[in-house]
């Protein structure tokens, strides 16, 4: 195998291993950070918030005034 035809497989191989592997991994953390992070906007706006927000929200708050 010539050296040119050689590099252009590496290059094409380099290419589709890691800009799509390493940007749809990329892609799918940052779709669940914003799905977590709307979801807790909501969960804060609402009138009554979930058990689950406050106790987050006291743990929060108490490792703030904790150091």
């Amino acid at each position: 195998m010539p050296s040119s035809a050689m590099m252009w497989s590496v290059g094409v191989g380099f290419f589709l291993g890691f800009a799509f592997g390493v940007g749809c991994a990329l892609a799918v953390m940052y779709s669940i950070f914003m799905g977590g992070y709307r979801a807790a906007v909501q969960d804060s706006r609402l009138a009554d918030p979930p058990e689950r927000y406050r106790s987050a929200l006291a743990k929060a708050s108490s490792k703030t005034q904790g150091s």
